[in-house]
């Protein structure tokens, strides 16, 4: 049986990234710069906004210095409006408690924005204690250092722990980290995240199965 489990947040806990990128398209625009949803969720979903900020100065978005903190700030604001929590996360949480199998929450995210997501779902009481966030600790994924300082404090050796991921930097953090990865994908082509070692989910319910639970 695992010895622990890693959640990533955004598209994993909470249903965020389509609002989060809804937010990132119309405030490009506004900079010249035209993509799809479709486009930014393919490039942005599991990245940094710093990395969304390179990117899109690279592609010609006439971004200012300070518009990482105010793309946050607008990004925040959205969310706040309120976001859903992942079909059947509830209930695996639920589980691994009964099951006395620790857990844990790492996100390339800030806090800040955490403390939104998970906090109007009821969700942070359960993760603010073993909340690991790329702002703080100085790494983001794809480098696997997140997920490792994320299971240091259990003393749980990473052949022991699975990661549930929904991104390409997730899935790859994951197996440099010598992780076991669930890629969470509701609908669509999983393949892309198969080939880079994960095995891919449909539905939070198909875990337990997963884990031996």
């Amino acid at each position: 049986m695992t010895d622990l489990v890693i959640f990533d947040c955004d598209g994993v806990l909470v249903n965020s990234e389509t609002t989060a990128n809804e937010v990132l398209v119309a405030n490009l625009a506004g900079y010249g710069l035209n993509v799809t949803l479709e486009e930014s969720e393919r490039m942005f979903v599991g990245g940094t906004i710093h990395g969304v900020f390179a990117t899109a100065r690279q592609m010609g978005a006439d971004l200012p210095d300070g518009w990482v903190d105010a793309i946050y700030q607008e990004i925040f604001a959205r969310l706040a409006e309120g976001v859903a929590v992942m079909p059947g996360v509830v209930e695996l949480l639920d589980l691994l408690e009964a099951r006395g199998v620790p857990y844990c929450v790492a996100s390339n995210g800030p806090p800040e924005k955490m403390r939104i997501t998970l906090g109007q779902n009821g969700l942070w009481e359960r993760f603010e204690a073993s909340m690991v966030s790329a702002h703080t600790h100085g790494v983001a994924k794809p480098d696997p250092g997140l997920f490792l300082q994320a299971a240091a404090p259990f003393g749980v050796s990473p052949d022991r722990a699975v990661v549930i991921e929904d991104s390409r930097n997730g899935v790859m953090a994951a197996s440099a980290a010598g992780m076991r990865c669930l890629a969470l994908v509701p609908q669509g082509d999983g393949a892309h995240l198969e080939t880079l070692g994960a095995e891919v989910i449909r539905h939070m319910n198909e875990v337990p199965g997963r884990i031996g639970l």
